[in-house]
C-alpha cells in the first residue's frame, strides 16, 4: 500500500469557501444563477449544520507546486 499523506480537520472556514465555490461554479465555468453573497451565505449554513450533527471533514495536505526546471533534484 502507496503511504498517504495524514489527513488533518479541514476549519469551517476552508469548507464554507468549497462550499462557496462549488455554488457558483462548475469545474471552471461560471453560473449565474447564484450570486457570491447568497453562496457563502449558503455556504455557511450548511457548514453550522455539519457541525452541530457531528461531521469533521478531512483534507490532504497542500501538494508542493511542480518544478519547471529541466534539471532533477535528488
Amino acid at each position: 500500500m502507496v503511504d498517504q499523506p495524514p489527513l488533518a480537520p479541514a476549519s469551517a472556514d476552508e469548507i464554507a469557501d468549497s462550499l462557496s465555490y462549488a455554488l457558483r461554479f462548475d469545474g471552471r465555468k461560471r453560473v449565474h444563477h447564484a450570486d457570491e453573497a447568497m453562496a457563502r451565505i449558503t455556504a455557511e449554513r450548511l457548514v453550522r449544520h455539519l457541525e452541530r450533527c457531528g461531521y469533521v471533514l478531512m483534507r490532504k495536505p497542500e501538494a508542493a507546486a511542480p518544478s519547471t526546471t529541466p534539471h532533477h533534484r535528488r
